[in-house]
Parts: structure tokens; sequence; C-alpha cells
């Protein structure tokens, strides 16, 4: 079983030194602290201080006869953007290919530590925007497709981040889907759907604890989201499913009048000013939302609460005592010539965390492993695990395994290098990035020459490659934000197609035309294409996805067994577009309106719909060991909101090294539920030592199995009969079983 959030931060509060509050005891602090606020001190609160008048990338102003320091808010979802000597996090995709609840909560904690030391009060992230389609440019920043496993990222990381007594800032609300046209499309979503898949990862943040949820740049239904009261006001979504917090805009994202925004339910404005795409409604520092509460458009009474709501997250999480203060400056030069060379917060055991992630995100897709006899020294062996004894030659090929350039940009805009997250707000630091051709070659040492092309020449690869005991080839496809940025190599934001970025599926072919134990490293935002992965000499295929700083030493740890891998697809990977029911809206006269036809058919729940068999399947994975499964009780009790599942069956280590298994739990509902034929509802990470077995339970809520009824307006069990299914992938099913 989840902790229950406030017990959950409770149980780091000693540790890390701040005392945390419930909200009422926080919003009797703050609305004591707002009754002796001037009108030009609470809107101070309420809006940023403008785009580069900021230490932050957003900061409010601060009360000093009060003791209230400027809010610092900073990138992002995945480390401190714009500064040095911080660590670079694996991205939330790659958080999500973990399967593990741990890892996700431990994340969050570790990044959250840096913020807390930098002096940053609210981390902005996590984000949760669904992978309504694979080519998404910021897909790679939250945690994938499907509503449950991005609802679990979502609890378990801002556990982690507030467990530290940092603000977490859930983002974007909502049906934050594309980056063409983001500014101002209009995405027409069902209630249901909104219910049931896009809002479903923020009620998840939400019972959590989240402290803020920034609201998105494109328009729900016709209305801008800021300003957006069925979204954000006193019956809107967040509010009725029991938001405590304060709504924060996306950087320029509101529009019109003060009252628009302020009274649909925003209570503060970031940056502050117009930077070409909108904002500065409330008016650097407020000033605009002071005019229009002396003008009564906007009344005294929810002035106060705008302010009561900002300082509430502030006191809750204990940052009015013995929080460090801001010591980086994310917007200009510090003057020492550089950016930000104050303090270190990278540790040892951020280093490790990272590493772990990477691991035990890797999906090896494919292992075709192999021993002969007949050479020289009597044993070949192909696929993977390497054998490093019996390795004297190989090859490392392709631009992705280089040291990328660490002096691109604020925002990573370049793909010359091995790929290890997005570009935009939540890229991150590359400073410390340890690439795969430094890892392999610190590892290997003397043991075996290296023949190397480190770029994507279809000559000079094969030539390296050719003869080679191993060939390792190294490929990639990036993605972003779309924004006041660059077009990075043909591509705004979201991806062009589903193809490898330099012909990487071509030269992974060349290399295996001339070496018959060829292994491809797939470096990724989303979904490949991989129509060559059945050629005979390509023995193994990892996709290694955004891993962060650590991707070469993570990765060696997968190629060389350290690591049994453990990772599994949070998407489906099919070579056509057509297979996941959506497209993006590239081409438009003006913002265009994106109709979400396909309501809760995205992904493999699309494919199960048209009967398409992927390439590779949602939740898949191979080990280096193999599981088997039995002893499978179901349990039902109750009814209506009681009601609640229990499913517990028996995974066992059968092969011959330890290993990591990630148990998944799919329920079919009764037809008459109109839901998708299968859906995700439990998962687990199940460590087991040769032989070992272990009992895992997976508990069902009344509401992971309840449907949201449009005309009652809440979730409701559906009558019949409900299937159960358990195994290692949404295709490999060992176990099923009905209630």
């Amino acid at each position: 079983m989840l902790l229950t959030p406030i017990y959950a931060l409770l149980a780091f509060t000693a540790v890390h030194g701040f005392t945390l509050r419930t909200w009422d005891q926080a919003y009797a602090l703050a609305n004591a602290t707002v009754a002796n606020l001037t009108l030009t001190e609470k809107v101070g609160l309420l809006a940023g201080v403008g785009q580069f008048s900021s230490r932050c990338v957003g900061n409010t102003t601060p009360v000093s006869r009060l003791g209230l320091p400027a809010i610092c808010f900073q990138d992002g979802p995945a480390g401190v953007r714009l500064v040095k000597n911080v660590t670079g996090f694996p991205t939330g995709i790659n958080t999500a290919a973990t399967f593990s609840r741990r890892l996700m909560q431990a994340r969050g904690q570790a990044m959250a530590e840096e913020f807390r030391a930098k002096g940053a009060h609210v981390l902005l992230g996590p984000a949760m925007d669904i992978m309504r389609n694979p080519k998404a440019g910021r897909g790679w920043e939250s945690f994938g497709p499907d509503p449950y496993l991005n609802g679990e990222g979502a609890f378990s990381t801002i556990t982690g981040i507030q467990s530290v007594g940092v603000q977490a800032c859930a983002k974007h609300l909502v049906a934050n889907n594309q980056e063409h046209w983001r500014y101002g499309l209009s995405a027409l979503v069902d209630d249901r759907t909104m219910h049931e898949l896009y809002f479903y990862p923020f009620l998840r943040a939400i019972e959590a604890g989240v402290t803020s949820i920034m609201c998105a740049y494109n328009q729900l239904n016709g209305t801008s989201s800021c300003h957006n009261a069925g979204l954000l006001g006193p019956t809107g979504l967040v509010r009725s499913a029991g938001f405590q917090g304060y709504v924060v805009s996306d950087w320029g994202a509101t529009h019109d009048s003060v009252a628009d925004n302020a009274n649909a339910g925003l209570d503060m404005e970031q940056p502050g000013d117009n930077i070409v795409i909108g904002g500065g409604v409330f008016g650097t520092g407020g000033g605009n939302l002071a005019s229009a509460v002396n003008g009564g458009s906007v009344t005294v009474a929810r002035l106060n609460q705008m302010a009561a709501r900002v300082l509430a997250g502030y006191y809750r999480l204990g940052q009015d005592s013995g929080y460090p203060t801001v010591n980086f400056d994310a917007q200009h030069s510090d003057g020492s010539g550089s950016l930000n060379l104050h303090v270190d917060v990278r540790s040892a055991a951020h280093t490790a965390l990272v590493r772990e992630i990477g691991g035990a995100s890797a999906v090896l897709l494919k292992n075709n492993r192999t021993t002969t006899t007949g050479t020289a020294t009597g044993v070949t062996t192909r696929g993977l695990p390497l054998a490093a004894a019996r390795i004297k030659t190989m090859a490392v090929v392709g631009q992705d395994a280089l040291l990328p350039n660490l002096s691109c940009n604020d925002l990573n805009e370049c793909n010359d290098g091995t790929m290890s997250i997005g570009w935009g707000s939540g890229s991150n630091s590359l400073q410390y990035i340890v690439p795969p051709i430094t890892a392999i070659q610190n590892f290997v040492g003397t043991s075996a020459t290296i023949a190397t092309s480190l770029s994507n020449d279809l000559s000079a690869g094969p030539a390296a490659a050719k003869g080679k005991d191993v060939a390792l080839v190294f490929v990639n496809a990036m993605s972003g934000e779309l924004g006041a940025y660059d077009i990075v190599v043909g591509n705004m934001g979201d991806r062009n197609d589903l193809d490898l970025w330099y012909k990487g599926g071509s030269l992974v072919e060349a290399v295996a035309a001339v070496c018959n134990n060829t292994i491809a490293v797939i470096h990724s935002v989303g979904p490949v294409s991989v129509s060559w992965s059945a050629h005979p000499n390509i023995t193994g295929i990892i996709y290694a996805g955004a891993p962060g700083e650590q991707t070469g030493p993570a990765l060696v740890d997968v190629l060389y067994g350290a690591v049994n891998p453990s990772g599994r697809l949070p998407f489906s990977i099919d070579e056509a577009e057509a297979s996941y029911g959506t497209t993006i809206v590239y081409n438009s006269l003006g913002f265009p309106v994106v109709n979400y036809t396909e309501q809760l058919l995205i992904d493999y729940r699309y494919m199960d719909s048209k009967a398409i068999t992927p390439h590779y399947e949602f939740g898949f994975g191979l080990s280096y060991t193999t599981f088997t499964y039995s002893a499978l009780k179901i349990t039902s009790s109750g009814t209506g909101a009681s009601s609640a599942v229990v499913v517990s069956f028996t995974v066992a280590n059968s092969g011959s090294v330890a290993g990591t298994e990630i148990p998944q739990l799919y329920l079919a509902y009764p037809t008459s539920a109109g839901e998708p034929k299968r859906v995700l509802r439990g998962f687990d990470e199940v460590k087991l030592a040769v032989g070992a077995s272990a009992t895992v339970t997976m508990n069902l809520s009344a509401r992971e199995i309840s449907t949201w009824d449009v005309r009652s307006q809440a979730w409701v069990r559906p009558a019949g009969t409900f299937t159960v299914t358990v195994g290692a992938s949404i295709k490999d099913v060992r176990l099923t079983g009905t209630f």
C-alpha cells in the first residue's frame, strides 16, 4: 500500500529539518500574515517582477518588514536549470520506464535537495502531460501516455520533492499535448475523457498534497486555461478534487483582463511582464491587479484568498524557518564571467541515484544471445551481457556516443553528441555528463582494442566495425519545447516523424551488414521506428531513452551485466504513426481547434481497439533471467465508494542470475462500461535472487475500478464481471482471473 501523503512527508521532516504543517495550520498562519499586508505587498506576492529582473526564472516581491523573502521559482522537472554545480537527473519518461515507485520518489527527493540547497522555493515540476501522440515535443518530460502510470509517477515524485520542504508545481493544466500552435490552440476534450485520462495525473498530484499547479498556454474547450473557471474556479476541476494550494500561470500564458484571470481562479502570474506570447495581465509586481482591486473588478476578498493560498504553501512546508537564501542568478551573469558558480549541491548519493535510474530504465528490446565453439579461445559469445573476457576487438559507432556540445545554449538546442535529455525549459545541465564512449573506454581499458567512428557516416561506421567481436551502434531521436527558440535539425519542438535522426536506422543496418554481433543503443525521447530490428546480425537492442548525466556508466552497467535490465516500455513502439490513433496538427490558418475524438483510446488502448500488434508493446522489456508467475488470488469486498479488490500472486526467479521483475496488472471492465479493452491498474518492482520467490499484492481502490459518470459527476463502479490479467507486459499475460 502507498503511504498517504501526510505520513509519507512526516517520515522525512526530522531528517531534513523542517516542520510540516497541515493545510489548516498553514492557512491560519497565511491568513494572519495577509491581514497584516498592504495592498501593494499583497499584489507583489501574486505577480512576478519581470522576466529579466529576477534572480530565478520567476520571483515574487519580498516583504522585508515581515521577513518574507521573494519566492523563487526555478526549472525544472529534471534538475535545477540554468545553474552550474548541479546534477543532471534522468527525464520523467525514463523514470516511468523503471516502473518503480521507489525510484520515482527518490528522484523527486534528490532533485529537491539540490533546489533547497540553492535556495529555490518552488520546483517547476513534475510535468505530467499525457503523451497523446508519440511525436509530442515535451512528452519526455512527463511519464508517458498511460494515466495510471503517469499518476503514480506524479504522486511519488511530488511526495519526494515535498519531503524536503520544497514546493512542487504540477504542470501543465491541461490537455497540453503538442508544441505546434500551443500558445492558442483549443483542445476539445469531453468530460469523461478529461477525468479518466488528462486530468487523472493531476488528481493524483492533489492527493499527494501538491502545493501549486501551473495552468497551460493552450485553450481548453474554447477558453484559455489560465482564466478557465471550469478548471480553476470554486466549483472547477481542481478545487472540486480537493486542491488547497495555488494556481500559477505558465510564463506568458495569461491573456485578456485582470478580472478574467483572477476571478476565474488564477492566483499568481509569472513572470509578471509581457513576453511576446502573452503575460503582463497582473502587471509587473502586480500593479494592474492593484488597480483592478481599487476599481472593484476584483474584490478584496478574492485578493486575500489569492495571497493566502500562496503563503499557505510557503508555511505548510516550513519555508518560513531556516530555509537557505537564493545563492544563484539564473537570468544573467553574476559578475564572475560565467553563470552561477556558487554553492555546489551535487553529492555522491545523487550521482549514484542517477546511474541507478539510468540502468533501471534501460529497456532490453532484443537479445539473441548465443554461444558457439571453434574459435581460438574455444568459445564465442554473441549478444548480451557482453562477455568481457572473450571480446578482444570492438567498435563504437555513431555520433550519439560522443560528449555533446556543452556550450550549445541554456536550452540544450543541439543534438551533436549523446542525447541524455530533450531541449527547452525542461532540460538540465550537461556540465557533468559522462558520454558512452568515455564510460566504455574507461571500463574496457587495455582488455580490448576499440575502433571508433563517432559520426553517422555510412561508410566510416561499417569500416570501423568490420570483423570486430562486437559493434556498438549509438543512434538517437530528440525533441523539445517550442517557444522563442530555434528549430533543431528541422524540428519545431514536436518531431517531424518517428525516424531516428541522422539516418540512424541506416547506420545500424550498414554496421550489421559487416559485423555479426551488432548491438544497437537507442537514446530517444519517445517511440522510434525500429524496422531494422529483425536483422540476424543485430544481436541486441537497448532502448536507453533520455537517462541524464550518467548515461555512459549506466549503459556500461547493463552492457556488461552489472545491472540486469528491468526497464519496461512506458509506451508502445510501432513504425506507423497511424497505429497510435492521433496526429500532431502542424499546418493551420491560425490557432487550430484540436478535437480529441479518440477519447480514451491512445497508444496501447487504441492499438487494442483496432487489433494492431505493435513492434514492441507497452510494458515490454527483456531480462537476463526468467520469471514464473503462479497462485493468483482475487478478493473483492464492499460496494460503491467502499468497494475494493485485492489481487495477489507469486513471482519466482526461474533463471540463472539475480534480477528484478516488473509484474503489471491490467483490468478489463464489463463490456457495458464503455472502457478500453484493458487498462493498467497496478505494477510493482520485485527483486529476486536465483530460485527465490515473493508474493506480490496489488490493491485496487474503488476509483480504480470505476468510471467517470457524466450525469452524476462521480466515480461509479459499473455492474458486471471484471477480468484481471497479470503478466510481464500488456501482451505477455501469465495469469488471468475475474471478480
